[in-house]
């Protein structure tokens, strides 16, 4: 079957990282198939630049492996008219006209300025450091002759220009675009560039599309058409076309979906070939086949041998089906292996996998979870693994392990398994390392999305992880942010020292509140009308700062969010002094300070001491 073997190509197969496009374009042509094509989200707004009324300028496409630079820029070659046999000679420059406002520019294509070399010099006529001069120079004059359209990996073009000759129009060329990725900014006045930093677009919504273009691809419809038997590749027990349509439920989607969302909270941006190689892997995913993916070839094979659960889609869209180190230098199976889905569990989730076959109040959610699923549910091989381990009739290490091992799995399809509306009983997050990523994602995300204010108890919450942060100390108080220094410094472990205490909300401007900025939940602190700090509460701060609230510090989060949380402090503390700026100095010759203490409930309470100055 021509599809799968095209389709690997998309998977994480050796050899095709460093020429993935080209890979993929010269295979659709070997195969004689369409490649998975969905349109990109910023497809338009690329093209608006070199339209017929735009006003001529430069455009820098960056970001990370993977996110559409060379698609974009074959877009926009094909759009004005490019050869579509040239672009797929394999060059990485090109040169074309366009008309704008009926004068002709010249634009200079480089669809890779890492790989931009001798062959891209003698095409262009001269070297590379004259051709990052050219193009220093066009950022600053409107009337150039020439523009340019570059892509490259983050960082690529300041690179680039670092190692140029430092003229003066290379060094401002320089601070542009430094200033443009710091800034997150696409424009700066005067300067004739537009800059597209792709790995800024949302990993959902590429997700979204990449999903419908992959189940829609209409190479599928072939594999049904070819009325296989049971025993065939694509029949009833095939496990390629049942991972196929197990993409297509609701349910899976929105688990993945939401795992994909949580990355985009997390700071961990996803790139669309990283979203295809996961769509591919998870449908084809074997560890026993070549490149550890299906072939049509090896489906009969595997239905003979009994293997079939071994293709599970809900452990291959974590890479279980890949060895651990192919797994983890793969960014997505990274990224979603930090959710620790299938390593983390709760008594009832396990009772009801090791014991729910024989109990007979744990059965009906047994038969509802494993029993129905005839694929990757508790098949012969979990059965008969299962009673080992409760009988105790092999107690030889290995046999334990190959259970645990089997545990896992279902623990993982537990997560895509488990119906919306027992999302609660079962404590579906409580399959995960971020317990609280249900809620963060219903009641706060969403919620400000919606322009709607969060519960108080939420907000009360992150205050109370806040104040045992700051203080060093387990404080019961949540109505007021409590700022604190140690005796030798606002460093210290433990903070007794009382500097303020900011209210969540109150007349004269103080104020603390979970807002929306820049497509991300924050916690801003306001101490007056001019002075306020805020917070970027991305997923891992709002659990840490969760789970301390309840108690725990938990070691699965790193020093690195805890001392993020203390330079919040500091900033606090500086916004403090600003607002006492300009208040009236105390000249009584006393130094008066609070320490603080708490009963045993952890509700604080302060003592004052006075220290009169001698004179």
């Amino acid at each position: 079957m021509k599809w799968i073997s095209f389709l690997r190509k998309y998977g994480p197969i050796p050899g095709n990282d460093n020429m993935y496009d080209e890979v993929i374009r010269r295979s659709a042509r070997r195969h004689k198939l369409n490649p998975i094509i969905f349109s990109h989200p910023q497809h338009t707004t690329v093209l608006d630049c070199f339209a017929e009324t735009a006003s001529p300028a430069s455009v820098i496409l960056t970001g990370t492996a993977g996110d559409g630079k060379t698609y974009l820029c074959g877009l926009v070659w094909k759009t004005l008219g490019g050869d579509e046999r040239e672009w797929n000679s394999n060059a990485n420059y090109y040169r074309i006209h366009q008309s704008f406002a009926g004068h002709e520019v010249p634009i200079h294509v480089i669809r890779d300025l890492t790989a931009f070399g001798p062959g891209d010099e003698e095409k262009m006529g001269m070297p590379k450091a004259d051709m990052l001069q050219m193009f220093a120079h066009s950022l600053f004059h409107p009337d150039t002759k020439d523009i340019f359209l570059i892509a490259g990996n983050d960082g690529q073009i300041v690179e680039a220009l670092r190692h140029a000759p430092d003229t003066e129009e290379i060094v401002r060329a320089r601070q542009v675009f430094e200033t443009l990725l710091v800034e997150n900014r696409q424009h700066l006045d005067d300067v004739c560039v537009t800059l597209f930093n792709l790995s800024r677009n949302a990993s959902v919504a590429l997700f979204d599309q990449a999903l419908q273009a992959f189940l829609s691809h209409e190479a599928w419809q072939t594999c049904y058409d070819t009325n296989p038997s049971e025993q065939d590749f694509f029949g009833p027990r095939c496990p390629v076309r049942h991972n196929y349509e197990l993409l297509q439920q609701p349910l899976v989607q929105k688990r993945l979906r939401a795992l994909f969302e949580l990355c985009d909270y997390n700071d961990l941006h996803v790139p669309i070939r990283q979203i295809l190689l996961l769509l591919t892997n998870a449908v084809l995913g074997h560890p026993d086949c070549k490149d550890h993916l299906m072939t049509a070839a090896d489906v009969p094979k595997i239905i003979r041998k009994g293997t079939v659960s071994q293709a599970s889609l809900y452990a291959n869209v974590f890479g279980a089906n890949l060895s651990e180190s192919r797994r983890s230098a793969i960014p997505i199976f990274e990224y979603l292996n930090r959710f620790r889905i299938g390593y983390e569990t709760t008594n009832r989730i396990d009772n009801v996998l090791i014991y729910g076959a024989d109990d007979t109040e744990l059965r009906s959610e047994f038969d509802l979870l494993l029993g129905a699923d005839s694929f990757y549910g508790a098949d012969e091989s979990y059965k008969a693994a299962q009673k080992e381990y409760v009988e105790g009739t092999d107690e030889s290490e290995q046999s334990g392990q190959r259970f645990l091992q089997q545990l896992i799995r279902q623990r993982q399809g537990l997560f895509f398994k488990i119906p919306e509306d027992q999302e609660a009983e079962f404590g579906l997050w409580d399959l995960t390392v971020f317990r609280y990523a249900g809620e963060y994602l219903e009641h706060i995300v969403k919620v400000l999305q919606a322009g709607r204010k969060i519960e108080h108890r939420l907000l009360a919450r992150l205050v109370r992880g806040l104040n045992r942060i700051f203080v060093g100390m387990l404080v019961a108080h949540e109505h007021d942010v409590i700022l604190a220094t140690g005796f030798s410094s606002s460093d210290d472990r433990v903070c007794r020292v009382l500097e303020a205490k900011i209210a969540l909300s109150h007349p004269l401007g103080e104020k603390v509140e979970i807002a929306w900025h820049e497509g991300m939940p924050i916690l801003r602190v306001v101490l007056a009308p001019a002075v306020e700090r805020s917070l970027e509460l991305h997923l891992v701060r709002y659990e840490f700062l969760s789970r301390v609230a309840e108690g725990a510090l938990p070691g699965s989060f790193s020093r690195e969010c805890y001392e993020d949380i203390l330079a919040f402090k500091s900033q606090l503390l500086t916004a403090l002094r600003e607002r006492s700026q300009g208040q009236p100095e105390d000249n009584t010759g006393q130094f008066v300070f609070q320490i603080l203490s708490l009963d045993d409930r952890g509700v604080p309470s302060t003592e004052t001491v006075e220290i009169h100055h001698a004179t």
